[in-house]
């Protein structure tokens, strides 16, 4: 599938493309925000049903001038509070202009990942969004259950807050008003010019889809696991010689593809490989952004086998194939290793409090998380 956000590497990161500005606009900008103003994200009166609002919209109203743009027809949608100024329903120009005032752009926690704060921020305003304590997930929220997913959202927007972050982006827990308090008054005090992230930019968009149109082929299938006939070194005598497929990368925790091995075809190339092991109860997708990299599931191929567990060190007594999403992983109190039987359930986003996983991390282009480095 191709996602708006890069929110879970199962997918292929497609995106979208936001107005980007020109030097003369974001320098009108800047000079002309309303430092006191906030626009709340919640177009529909649904977006404002939530329990506890009350009491950070009233330290938020406190600081500032609180506007809305919540749809209705005839009368004004009673779940939004008196002293909101709502606009309505807007059109796409009047609602930029809004946010060219606006110094901060507040969302309730719904709806997820979409492409408005990215917009905002684009325009200059600051994003405060909610932290979720415990992370929204298909276990304990309506939204998820019953989807295919065992991913965690830990914020409404979990790509503003690991990609841009502060200051564009603040993330608080709503719940803490004193934090929430906090957070308003260092929003207020901050200065920050309009920031649109490069893979959003038209450039940026199409240099994403341009290698994916070279390099993505799902006419030909590939091989599920790593070919046995791969080619070795040669010593002076002609005869192959045995040494490891990943090596200690310098000043790096992780395992890398050996570079005197030949490297079979596989875009992203096997040179942005970067192995690691994850802690127990941790998937590959946090293991993986905790270093700096990003899980790239096309690399499990390559690391499902006993290769990867003896260039880690992992100790096994035994190592079984089975069919489990957290596959290849292994246990250190039981020294049971288990590789995956299923090459479709390869994921990055499942874990297990009893096991560490074996993760495929790769790295990645600066504002452009779906290219590796050298994937250009």
């Amino acid at each position: 599938y191709m996602t708006m956000f890069p929110h879970t590497p199962d997918n292929s990161f497609m995106g979208f493309v936001s107005e980007e500005l020109n030097e003369t606009e974001k320098r009108s900008i800047t000079q002309n925000k309303v430092n006191n103003m906030a626009v709340v994200y919640g177009k529909e009166a649904s977006m404002w049903k939530i329990q506890g609002k009350e009491s950070f919209l009233d330290i938020l109203h406190k600081y500032m001038e609180v506007h809305g743009t919540v749809y209705y027809e005839t009368q004004r949608p009673p779940e939004v509070p008196p002293f909101v100024k709502n606009h309505g329903l807007l059109p796409q120009h009047e609602l930029q202009q809004l946010l060219r005032k606006a110094k901060l752009f507040i969302g309730f926690g719904f709806p997820y990942e979409g492409p408005a704060p990215l917009e905002a921020i684009a325009n200059g305003c600051i994003f405060l969004q909610p932290k979720f304590q415990p992370p929204h997930s298909s276990l304990n929220h309506e939204f998820f259950r019953g989807k295919p997913t065992s991913r965690e959202v830990c914020s409404q927007h979990p790509y503003a807050e690991q990609y841009i972050g502060r200051p564009h982006v603040v993330t608080v827990d709503y719940n803490n008003s004193f934090e929430f308090d906090s957070a308003i008054q260092e929003i207020m005090k901050a200065e920050v010019e309009p920031y649109l992230p490069y893979e959003y930019t038209c450039e940026g968009m199409l240099e994403r889809v341009h290698a994916y149109i070279q390099n993505q082929d799902f006419c030909v299938p590939e091989p599920p696991f790593i070919p046995t006939n791969l080619s070795r070194p040669r010593s002076a005598s002609g005869s192959r010689m045995l040494g490891p497929l990943f090596v200690p990368l310098p000043n790096s925790t992780a395992l890398g593809w050996a570079p005197n091995m030949t490297a079979p075809a596989a875009w992203p190339p096997l040179s942005s490989l970067r192995l690691l092991v994850s802690q127990e109860g941790q998937s590959c997708v946090e293991a993986c952004h905790s270093t700096g990299f990003i899980c790239e599931p096309a690399h499990f191929r390559f690391i499902n086998n006993k290769e990867a567990l003896r260039g880690l060190e992992v100790q096994c007594e035994v190592v079984d194939s089975e069919i489990n999403h957290i596959l290849p992983a292994f246990s250190v109190m039981r020294r049971e290793c288990g590789l995956q039987r299923e090459p479709l359930l390869f994921s990055c986003a499942g874990f297990s409090p009893k096991y560490r996983r074996l993760c495929p991390c790769r790295d990645f282009r600066p504002e452009q998380v779906a290219l590796c480095r050298n994937c250009l």
